[in-house]
Formats: structure tokens, sequence, C-alpha cells
């Protein structure tokens, strides 16, 4: 039995390698034959079918069937002109070889049609006489990447469907990038050139059509004798996810989005990426393969508008990374400004600016912190009785040893026959922040100081239900207040909708009161958007004032604005 093995073994190799040698013999006399039917024909038909130079032999989509021995191969060939460095060459800067067509390299290739092995053949053809572009034009194609440098092994296929027969090459670039095409035939805006990689987007030229007239890179055109240059840009290619969320970050399915590119393929506005897509179930529009851009979403569905994104609407794709972008959609109103306010030496987001939207003519008044909003009070003069914060000037409750009315108005100890007393308190009216989503930030008032003897503090309160009122202080317990304005408010607050403030006053002495001329709770209500501020529910009209400031930076204000619609301000400060 181990000697059958062992002769079984031999003989199934000798079988094997018999088959290979078979085979070798039988490609190579496939390869010497027709390598001999090229090199015997006149030198100006040596080219293929639809490839230049133009010819008598076989490419790839007209070749030559033969069958072997049983075996079925198919035969083609590739030709093109070869531009020897002997006498220089076309794309040199110091000796351009001004008669680049050198002679003809001629690429046979004998394909198994049943295992798909592909040989190939290499032979130079050269002519009798002299080579001469005046039998022609020149192509030269350069490709690089989204930084300028060089792309080797770039696929370049180029077509031309008014010569006759049709010309259809396919060229790969060198080391640098680079290809040449010489003594190519004079034709007019018709050479149509596409450059790609595996993994990589494609750029190309573009025909003069009804739906591009004006293309920015138009086909080609060869004049005999000239060199025609194009360039291209490619490089790999990227992923996005954009995350559709309400104010409360809760996904929202069903919205129509058109994401835009800046790259322009036409003139005026002809744009080479605009696609529309629609939120799934989990309210994400995933894009697996994008091409390295900067681009722009619009919401297409009527209800919603864009309140925020992050990163800021315009989402820079770079070369080969998975990105996610979210947005933060509002019910739409008629009319509304985003307000976008960034660092005008790097171009950041700047976080905690604060933005102030005023107008007299139609009335409007609001201040709101980017990647968040401010609640104010600085009147107390309408007394209690307030549950909802409706009326600015009024309060929830106090508990009678305060004084609310005394000019410049103020929140102050009361005074009782001349005497302050020693302690009083004020609860504030419900703030509706709008969402469940919201986080509160810092608290801060005016005066940021009070005198030796007296104590000004705060403690807050949220919920969701706008019944349940614990007062908590900076360390989420009732022990403790908030004594320093600007101090970060406790995180137990986060995701909670309702929020009141509560204003502790007291003395040590008779003659003195601490006095507050104005309170402001910071917030972000739910998802951030950083660097941004949206003003809902304007009215249309030409008189509003945008005020943009923050610590350190120049205030800008922004006079005579002129709302309508759905508005967008970018401010750089």
């Amino acid at each position: 039995m181990m000697i059958a093995v062992v002769a079984y073994g031999v003989v199934i190799s000798l079988i094997s390698a018999t088959h290979d040698y078979r085979e070798k013999t039988v490609i190579a006399s496939l390869a010497d034959q027709y390598s001999e039917i090229a090199r015997n024909l006149p030198y100006a038909r040596i080219g293929t079918i639809s490839g230049n130079p133009p010819g008598l032999l076989p490419d790839y989509p007209n070749a030559i069937s033969v069958t072997v021995n049983g075996d079925p191969y198919k035969i083609y060939y590739v030709v093109n002109y070869v531009d020897d460095s002997a006498d220089g060459t076309i794309g040199s800067s110091t000796a351009p070889d001004l008669a680049p067509n050198d002679y003809k390299q001629v690429k046979l290739y004998v394909k198994n049609v049943e295992t798909g092995a592909v040989t190939p053949f290499v032979t130079n053809i050269v002519s009798k006489g002299l080579e001469n572009l005046a039998n022609g034009g020149a192509l030269s194609i350069q490709v690089f990447n989204a930084v300028g440098q060089p792309v080797p092994g770039a696929s370049i296929h180029i077509t031309n469907n008014a010569l006759s027969p049709h010309m259809n090459l396919t060229r790969t670039t060198d080391g640098n990038g680079n290809w040449i095409e010489v003594g190519l035939p004079d034709s007019v805006s018709s050479y149509h050139v596409v450059a790609s990689k595996s993994g990589y987007s494609t750029d190309q030229t573009y025909p003069s059509s009804g739906q591009n007239p004006n293309p920015v890179k138009p086909d080609a055109t060869i004049s005999n004798g000239q060199v025609t240059q194009v360039s291209f840009s490619i490089d790999h290619m990227s992923s996005l996810v954009y995350n559709l969320v309400d104010q409360s970050c809760g996904p929202i399915s069903g919205v129509g989005l058109e994401m835009r590119g800046s790259k322009i393929i036409g003139t005026p506005n002809i744009l080479k990426f605009d696609t529309s897509y629609s939120s799934d179930g989990n309210g994400q529009i995933s894009i697996p393969i994008l091409e390295w851009d900067n681009y722009v979403p619009a919401i297409t569905t009527a209800s919603y508008t864009i309140y925020g994104s992050s990163p800021i609407q315009q989402i820079s794709i770079l070369p080969g990374t998975n990105q996610q972008s979210t947005l933060i959609l509002g019910a739409t109103t008629a009319h509304s400004a985003l307000v976008i306010v960034k660092d005008a030496s790097t171009g950041n987001p700047i976080k905690g600016a604060t933005v102030t939207m005023h107008s007299d003519t139609p009335s409007f008044d609001s201040t709101k912190l980017t990647e968040g909003s401010i609640w104010t009070q600085q009147d107390w003069s309408g007394g209690g009785g307030q549950t909802a914060f409706t009326t600015p000037t009024m309060y929830y409750a106090d508990d009678g040893n305060v004084d609310v009315d005394t000019l410049p108005i103020g929140l102050r100890l009361k005074k009782v026959a001349g005497d302050y007393v020693a302690a009083g308190s004020l609860e504030s009216s419900t703030f509706d922040t709008g969402t469940a989503g919201s986080s509160y930030t810092t608290l801060n008032w005016q005066p940021t100081s009070q005198g030796a003897s007296t104590t000004l503090q705060f403690q807050i309160a949220t919920n969701n239900d706008n019944a349940t009122w614990n007062y908590l202080g900076p360390d989420g317990t009732p022990a403790t207040y908030y004594t320093v304005p600007g101090t970060s408010i406790n995180a137990t607050t986060t995701n909670t909708r309702y929020v009141r403030y509560k204003a502790y006053l007291s003395s040590t002495s008779t003659t003195t009161t601490p006095v507050l001329s104005n309170v402001n709770l910071n917030y972000v209500s739910g998802c951030a958007a950083p660097g941004q501020a949206m003003f809902p529910g304007l009215q249309q009209g030409q008189s509003y004032q945008l005020t943009v400031s923050d610590t350190g930076y120049t205030t800008q204000v922004i006079n005579n604005i002129t709302i309508g619609g759905y508005n967008v301000f970018q401010v750089s400060l």
C-alpha cells in the first residue's frame, strides 16, 4: 500500500508537470505566432482596433479566440508609443523631445479562458524612418492626491468616440503619477479622460452638455505637433454618518437631508456632489463612500430646521477617514437666526460667548450663550405670585423679609423701624427650558461682591414634573450654597426641564444689606452645539441688532440686520 501511494504521487506529479510543460509550450507557440503577425504588419498599421496608435491588431474587447488541444484561449494586444529617453523626453524642462513617438511597444496577452491565467509578452517595433510628432499630438497626464503628492499606479482611461474607429485606452501612471500618451490623432474637445484607483476617488474631464454647458475641466483637445496637459486629483475615500436628533438628543427618523460639496465641475454652480438622503429609524444617515471635500447639509423636511450642529454646519471630510456629525433639529419657525461665533485667528468655535439679538420694531430682546442659553432676571418689582416665568419682573414667593421696590431696582433686605432685618429669601418663578435634555452650567449675579457684614447666596432646584422643588447647593445637597458668582452648577441637575433659583440674603448689621441687581443662570438645552446660538420665533424686519461678546475678545455689534426666513450669521471675534 505504501509503495502504491508513493507510486500514485509520482504519477500525479508527472502528469501535472507534463500538463504545465504542455501549457507553457502552447502559450509560447501562440506568442511566437501572434508576435510575428505584429512584426510583419506595416509600421503605420501596428496598433489596436480601439487604441492608440490605431491599427489592425485586436484589443481586449475584440480578442481572438483559439482552441489548442481542446483548451480555449484568447489573444489580444496593447500598443503604445514609447518616448525613449535616449533623445530626450517630451516632458523634459531643459531639452524636450519634439518628436516623442520614438517607437511602438507591443504587449501581447495570451489568456487561458478556463483557468483565467494571463501570460504577457512584450516586444518593441521601430520604424525604418524618423518619428514625427506632426503625425499626431501628445496628452500629458499628471495624477496627484489631496496634498499635491503624486499617485503612482493610478488607472488612466482615455476614450474618444469622435474618432473612427472609436478610441478606448487604459494606461497606468508611473512612480511620479505621470503618463504621456503620444501620437494621438488630431481631435477637438473629444478626448474624455478618467483617473481612478482602487479605494480612491475619481476625477475626470467632462464633455459640454445641456446639464453642464461650461465644464471647468472640459474634454481634452489634441492638435498635431502640440502637447496637451491635464491634471487630476484623487485620494482615499472616506465615510460619514449624520446623526439627526431633537433638542433632547433623541433620534429623528424620516427627515430629508440634502448634502452639497464645494467642488465645482461646471460654471456657474454645477456641483460635483449634490445628493439627497433620509434618516433611518435610528435617526442616522450613513454615507459609506465619500470623496474628501467640504460639505454643507440642508434639511428638506419642512417641519424641521437646524438649531445647531457638531461640528459646525460645514463639515470637512479628510481623505481616508471615518467621521460623524450631529445635527440638532427643532421646529421650523417662519423667521429665525442661527449665530455661529468663531475665533478670528484660529477659526475654532468659541464656547460661552454672549449673543444678544435685539430689536425695537418689531420688539424682541434675547440673550444666549454659545453652546448654551441664559435665563436672566434683573427686576422683581412686579411682586410674587407668579408660578411660571412669563412676566420678567415677577417671582413665585418670598418670606416677607425682602424689599423689591426701593430704587435703584434690586433685591434687598426689608427695613423694619429703620433697621434691616437679619435675613430674608426669595423663590423665583419656574423657568421652562423646553426640553428634558437640559443641563445647567454656571450661576452668575451682580454685584459680584457684597459688604463685609452682608451675605448673598443661592440654591438651585430642577425637575421634570414641574412640581418637586428640592433646593441644592454646589455639592448636590441642601446643606451648601452658591456663594461665588460663576461657580459651576452641580451635575445632579442634568437632564431636567424646569428650574428655579432661591436667593438668601443676610446681614450681621442692622444698617447694611446685601443687594442683588441681576441674576443669570446659564444652561445647555439638549445637545451641545459648539459656538452656536439659535434664535427661533423672530419676526420679519430690518432693524435687528446683533451683539456678540466674550472675555478677552473685542465685542462685535452688527446693526440693521434684515431677518427673513432661516438666517445663518457667522461672527468672528
